[in-house]
């Protein structure tokens, strides 16, 4: 019997070519990483997916978006040319940040994406900055502040937790646990196991969500991003997710078991949201087919942009230093 649910036909299909892209974005990253096509740091977001997904459907164009370092999958979800992201990889000055972040600083203000952060939890401050800046501004929009079950271990966390409920700032805190940091499991680092729990002394609500399923992270978003309009403060939503792959491209994954890695693969995102199209007959295998073509198309002709992209001029490392005084935010 088909699952019935308050979501279109469009909105499922949409789910599944944004996490499609998202994933075949990343499985070709690997392979170009593994061949030297450029350097530094790669960490995949592979398993993850439907975080981002629903994390888009149920928010506002104009809400911000602000994570860590596994950060490729969420300009994607907000629509972010693939072709700007490889030139970024490959260093190349056609890139989101002209060449200068790379893997773990993507950017991009169009979609109100404000990164990719390489420093641990440093994100978890800036975000709700930014979340105050619209409060200040008395705009209605939201900040979506991600960051991973080993970020939650940094002080600015707690500190930025205290401001944001005292002043009431409209930002929602997204814990995307994975279950490991780096390679040390959520268990052998704290007491406190949930991760959602960390708010309650700061008086800040939350609550567990199941992060494979894109329809309940929807769900999760949409009531807090309500909440946040409303004026009522922070929410801190736990996402309970898995990624497939290791923390970054060096890792071996010897902390985790075979049998472990094989549970939570039965558990994809995407495979959940095909099921759903094939057994409501959303798509036939011909339109599937055609998703998947054009997504690889797409990617083939993001990394030829990116092959062909100049590099950066060598005096382009002394530009941009320094931002002009500019704060058309300041009220007379």
């Amino acid at each position: 019997m088909a699952k019935k649910s308050k979501f279109s036909k469009a909105q499922y299909m949409k789910w599944y070519e944004s996490m499609l892209l998202m994933r075949k974005f990343e499985e070709k990253l690997s392979q170009l990483y593994i061949q030297r096509q450029f350097g530094g740091f790669l960490h995949l977001y592979i398993g993850q997916e439907a975080v981002v997904a629903g994390a888009v459907s149920a928010t506002k164009d104009e809400d911000k978006m602000i994570t860590a370092y596994r950060c490729h999958a969420h300009p994607i979800g907000r629509g972010t040319d693939i072709k700007l992201m490889m030139a970024e990889m490959y260093g190349k000055a056609t890139g989101l940040s002209k060449g200068k972040g790379g893997s773990m600083h993507m950017f991009d203000i169009s979609k109100h994406v404000y990164g990719g952060h390489g420093i641990v939890g440093g994100q978890i401050p800036l975000g709700t900055g930014l979340a105050f800046a619209d409060k200040y501004k008395g705009t209605d929009f939201v900040t979506l502040c991600s960051m991973g079950d080993g970020a939650v271990r940094q002080g600015a966390l707690h500190e930025a937790f205290n401001l944001a409920a005292t002043w009431k700032i409209p930002v929602i805190y997204i814990i995307e646990n994975n279950k490991y940091a780096m390679g040390t499991s959520v268990e052998r680092t704290s007491n406190v196991t949930e991760l959602y729990k960390l708010g309650l002394s700061y008086d800040i609500p939350g609550e567990p969500v199941d992060g494979m399923d894109v329809e309940a992270v929807h769900n999760a978003i949409e009531k807090a991003a309500a909440h946040c309009r409303a004026g009522k403060g922070p929410y801190l939503l736990e996402m309970e997710t898995y990624r497939f792959k290791g923390h970054s491209m060096s890792d071996p994954r010897k902390y985790r078991t075979k049998d472990e890695e094989s549970d939570y693969q039965k558990e994809d995102p995407i495979g959940k949201v095909l099921e759903t199209i094939k057994k409501n007959k959303y798509a036939t295998q011909k339109q599937l087919d055609a998703i998947d073509t054009k997504i690889k198309k797409d990617i083939e002709a993001a990394i030829k942009f990116a092959e062909e992209s100049p590099l950066p001029e060598p005096e382009a490392m002394y530009e941009e230093i320094y931002a002009e005084p500019n704060y058309p935010f300041i009220k007379d």
